[in-house]
């Protein structure tokens, strides 16, 4: 598809981490669709965020899209810096005259169960997740707002963040992830809610996909060697962006939505479960103790997260 026919012609993105793995898969799919493309990549090797920065893998992505009869540029910044973001969305409106479309995906993992964990793991991973998204949208709304006072009327932006099942169903050994993914969807429907009337949506997705940042996580989902459908490759995620991306997803906004090869759930905001009245005016502890441990001597461990095992969500 070329970049004058696609649904998203005319239109220009950017991509955090986008030199491997999720990030490179929807880079190439928006610029498939129409986009030009800023790929941003710190470029360290590890996924730990660890390892000397390479130019290599944003300029790889670039080269992959220009080969193909795309636009693109390369971005080595790191997003979790405030001003660097800045550069980045600043990159993007120079490089194609204006920013249409974030996709925040860059992100490092530092493991350890909450009673091991540094302070440093701790700071580390919430930075560069939770910061790092907060940083580009910021500065992308910016941009926005400001074109939508100067044209009078709302205009086009799109938002797609990269939340996690480890957010949904919990991810014992990783309590920083799973804390910075949750508030990323907190970020993505406060920002859906304050940027809607200029024109912006935001959604946040749960991708299911084999990557280096996974590769503990799918240790038994090996790639199939028959030639079969790999249902956990990047490329089945990236689909899903460019829709969210493109004007048909218009009144798709505030949403979490999980995928991998094959599915898309979206998920609901969390329903009440069970509601308990004090027979006087407050509650006293004997009587919390009456109501509420027998509902849960009754019912199964976890069932309050039967949402979250309906869909299978088992993976981070």
């Amino acid at each position: 598809m070329s970049q004058q026919t696609g649904p998203l012609a005319g239109l220009s993105a950017i991509v955090t981490g986008a030199g491997r793995g999720l990030g490179r898969a929807e880079a190439l799919e928006l610029a498939r669709l129409g986009a030009s493309v800023v790929v941003n990549d710190f470029g360290q090797p590890g996924r730990d965020g660890s390892g000397e920065a390479s130019a290599t893998p944003a300029e790889q992505v670039v080269a992959e899209i220009e080969a193909a009869g795309g636009r693109a540029v390369a971005h080595l910044g790191d997003v979790a810096d405030h001003e660097q973001a800045r550069q980045l969305v600043q990159l993007a409106i120079d490089s194609f005259g204006k920013l249409d479309i974030l996709v925040n995906n860059a992100g490092i993992l530092r493991d350890r169960m909450v009673f091991s964990m540094s302070e440093d793991e701790w700071d580390s991973v919430i930075r560069v997740h939770l910061k790092g998204h907060f940083n580009t949208t910021h500065f992308a709304s910016v941009h926005w707002r400001e074109r939508s006072k100067a044209s009078g009327g709302p205009v086009f932006g799109r938002i797609i963040n990269t939340s996690s099942e480890a957010f949904l169903a919990g991810s014992a050994g990783q309590p920083n992830y799973a804390a910075a993914k949750g508030g990323i969807v907190g970020l993505t429907t406060s920002s859906a809610l304050a940027l809607g009337k200029y024109g912006v949506t935001a959604n946040a997705i749960c991708p299911r996909a084999r990557t280096r940042m996974t590769e503990d996580v799918f240790a038994g989902f090996q790639e199939p060697t028959d030639g079969g459908l790999d249902k956990l490759a990047p490329e089945h995620v990236a689909p899903l962006v460019g829709y969210l991306a493109s004007p048909a997803a218009a009144k798709v906004n505030g949403q979490l939505l999980v995928v991998h090869g094959g599915m898309v759930a979206v998920v609901e905001r969390p329903k009440v479960a069970a509601k308990f009245d004090t027979a006087k005016e407050v509650f006293t502890y004997d009587e919390l103790d009456e109501l509420i441990t027998p509902w849960y001597e009754d019912r199964p461990a976890g069932e309050t997260f039967a949402a979250a095992e309906v869909l299978g969500l088992k993976h981070g």
